[in-house]
């Protein structure tokens, strides 16, 4: 249970979620004032917290003895079945779908970070598009929540996308019914629009607190499979003195956001931007919010410059091999580099 559920002021819930209490149980062992210190209150306020807590926990189930204890445990041949069985978001570009085994996994948490301009925003917004694409074109007729902390999200440029997208898939109907009268693609740009969820957040706390409300939200929205966080490291840059509170902030977020992908078949995608890290007698760029973040995502995916072209690489993954591939920002969204133009599969 949340302790945004608890019948207390609004100005304590959001101390707790500000300080890294999320779940009720989290305040189960803190004495009254290592509590008030931490959300900067007196001791006789920590205690009326303490105890609202204490009483809405309630006394521990009896669990009767013919239940397992913990539920969920499934055998390794059921879990490589699940991960063949996946189905996977494109980018709309043939050489880093086939780095990424098809696209990006649902049920993972997916980290793609790189320098200002690179396109991540870009790469973002054409996955909230692709995640749309129907059932008969190779897609997952999903939609997409798009969390906005910077204010880069541009609503002109999703729909310049999504008319790029029903063009591709009209193009791919072509290909595959070559000797048939061609088919209408029965969608607009606008529905497109409808089906991505947008939050803009301007502090870090809402940040918090959205990532929190999405399991209710997502419940109330079945067909959501792509959960975007544009990006996941603005407001934690900022105003933070205490980096052991910023690491538990950021823990608990991530834990929110691998059981979202889990339960509901989901992927989620965490933009990062990069800052320098002295290595080895030079500063070098590397990914935001330090080496305990690099572990709380499944894969890690750095965009970066060759050149004058842009490359992804797989820089971390348990089931797909380190490897690079070239892309291209285009009019139309993400796509091949025009030197090395291979037909986009659409899945």
């Amino acid at each position: 249970m949340e302790v945004s559920s608890l019948p207390i002021s609004a100005s304590h819930r959001a101390k707790l979620i500000s300080a890294g209490y999320i779940s009720i149980s989290s305040l189960s062992s803190i004495s009254p004032a290592h509590l008030a210190r931490d959300l900067g209150i007196s001791e006789n306020e920590a205690t009326g917290i303490l105890k609202v807590a204490s009483q809405r926990g309630g006394p521990e189930r009896t669990i009767p003895s013919h239940h397992s204890i913990v539920d969920g445990a499934q055998t390794a041949w059921d879990m490589l079945h699940e991960e063949e069985s996946c189905r996977r978001i494109t980018t709309s570009c043939a050489d880093l779908d086939d780095i990424l085994g098809g696209g990006i996994s649902c049920k993972e948490v997916t980290e793609i970070g790189g320098v200002p301009g690179i396109g991540k925003t870009q790469l973002g917004i054409q996955l909230a598009i692709n995640v749309q694409i129907p059932l008969e074109y190779g897609g997952l007729a999903g939609k997409a929540v798009y969390i906005d902390t910077e204010g880069s999200f541009m609503v002109e440029r999703v729909q310049q996308v999504a008319e790029a997208c029903i063009k591709d898939m009209q193009e791919y109907d072509s290909f595959l019914r070559k000797d048939l009268p061609a088919r209408q693609v029965n969608l607009q740009a606008n529905d497109f629009l409808a089906n991505i969820y947008y939050f803009r957040i301007c502090s870090y706390t809402e940040q918090i607190a959205v990532i929190n409300y999405l399991e209710k939200f997502i419940s109330e929205h079945k067909d959501i499979k792509v959960v975007i966080v544009d990006s996941i490291t603005f407001h934690f840059r900022q105003d933070f003195d205490d980096m052991a509170l910023r690491t538990r902030l950021l823990g608990g977020m991530a834990l929110k956001l691998m059981k979202l992908a889990k339960k509901f078949t989901l992927a989620v995608i965490l933009l990062n931007q990069v800052t320098t890290k002295y290595s080895g007698g030079s500063f070098q760029l590397t990914l935001a919010l330090g080496d305990s973040w690099s572990h709380a995502c499944t894969n890690r995916i750095i965009l970066y410059w060759n050149g004058n072209g842009r490359y992804a690489h797989i820089d971390k993954s348990p089931s797909i091999r380190s490897a690079s591939a070239p892309y291209a920002v285009t009019g139309r969204g993400i796509r091949n580099l025009a030197s090395n133009c291979k037909r986009v599969k659409l899945m």
